[in-house]
């Protein structure tokens, strides 16, 4: 007897992210303005990048954009640019990317850390408190820096109150988080400056490394600009030493095109992270959070935020074993991150070790991001929950 041709069927394999979907339909608009930079031959700064820095200043609302290199690069230029430097000490998160601290550092300040929400994932405005109360090195704070997790704003009014009472600068790692609003504001126009990336996976991306820099004060932006130039305000005059932190005019021209449709591919990212709740609370699998049971707890929409998805972000008990299983079935994920930066080997100087911030360990061993883009179908989430609901189904597994 042979066996059903239905039964052999494997599931579509539904990648973490797909860029081809999205750069398909653009083909033709991307290769003019890639051949308009090589007519003007602008391949650094120029036209290209003048035009998508007053793009992005308007889709952004706020005075002046910065672009740069890269989204690193564009930390350091936030930080470098408001006079953060040696002698002075910056709060940040611990459950972040490497760039966050390493920016820091770069700067010639202190990283100083605070655990998180075990919620949004986000910087705690509690924890930063109790650093600046209880720290060695809280006279010498100059600046907060909370990071826009995943595509979702930081609980803004907290960090503002803070920086009030302590006459501190706020610097938003805004690098997830393009078209993110906080009752209204855009991420980027919310701080004194704002950094952001367009690394190829971000929701606003480029064709290799480039970043950006947001800001209200023409001061900070006049600045910023000498400073991903080597300094120079006049051709050759050195004013201080900056960094060749120079945006691309390829990176320019792209990003300025892909700006066009920057809303409606974040809509379709919130539609998608509609449907994923929506299929795993049919499936029964959802748990009211923050820590997980049994099942797996989903990521919210925190009160006043326009969420842009750039992940898509559960926690579940098994995260591990449910990865390596979603592996076996083609079914893309990522852990972001395994090793919160407290315990990276090239940080131990800072001070820290294990149990320093149980939120963040905690968060390490249980986060894992699903496949999420604006061009995924409804029938590759499907397959990604039926799947998570087999391995779950099975604790033995």
């Amino acid at each position: 007897m042979t066996e059903s041709k239905h039964s052999t069927l494997r599931s579509p394999a539904v990648p973490m992210i797909d860029l081809e979907r999205q750069y398909a339909p653009l083909r033709q608009e991307l290769m003019e303005a890639l051949g308009h930079v090589i007519d003007r031959r602008q391949f650094i700064l120029g036209e290209p990048v003048a035009q998508f820095e007053a793009a992005a200043a308007r889709h952004l609302g706020v005075h002046a954009t910065i672009g740069c290199s890269s989204g690193t690069d564009a930390l350091w230029l936030a930080l470098a640019a408001c006079g953060i430097g040696p002698g002075d000490a910056v709060i940040t998160t611990p459950f972040s990317f490497f760039a966050s601290v390493s920016a820091i550092l770069r700067a010639g300040a202190r990283p100083l850390l605070a655990d998180i929400d075990p919620a949004s994932f986000h910087l705690s405005p509690s924890a930063v408190a109790q650093v600046l109360q209880h720290s060695s090195h809280a006279a010498s704070v100059r600046a907060l820096l909370p990071v826009h997790l995943y595509g979702q704003c930081v609980d803004w009014e907290g960090f503002a109150e803070l920086a009030r009472k302590h006459n501190l600068l706020l610097i938003e790692d805004a690098a997830q988080a393009w078209g993110a609003r906080h009752h209204g504001i855009h991420a980027g126009g919310l701080g004194d400056m704002a950094a952001f990336s367009f690394y190829p996976t971000k929701n606003l991306s480029a064709a290799g490394d480039a970043g950006l820099v947001s800001t209200q004060q023409e001061k900070l932006a006049e600045r910023a600009r000498a400073l991903r130039q080597h300094g120079m305000r006049v051709r050759y005059h050195h004013d201080e030493v900056g960094w060749n932190a120079r945006m691309d005019g390829f990176q320019g021209a792209i990003l300025h095109v892909k700006l066009r449709y920057i809303e409606q591919w974040n809509d379709a990212r919130r539609s998608a992270a509609a449907r994923y709740h929506q299929l795993f609370q049919n499936a029964g699998l959802a748990e009211s959070g923050p820590y997980p049971g049994q099942g797996v707890v989903l990521p919210q929409e925190e009160a006043g935020n326009f969420h842009v998805w750039h992940q898509y972000v559960i926690r579940t008990a098994r995260r591990d074993a449910l990865r390596s299983f979603l592996a076996t079935r083609e079914i893309g994920s990522e852990v972001y991150y395994p090793i919160p930066l407290h315990l990276q080997k090239a940080l131990t100087t800072l001070g820290y070790g294990e149990g320093s911030f149980p939120e963040s360990e905690r968060a390490a061993r249980e986060v894992l991001a699903l496949p999420i883009f604006p061009e995924i179908t409804v029938e590759e989430q499907q397959t990604v929950v039926d799947a998570i609901a087999e391995f779950l189904s099975s604790p033995d597994r």
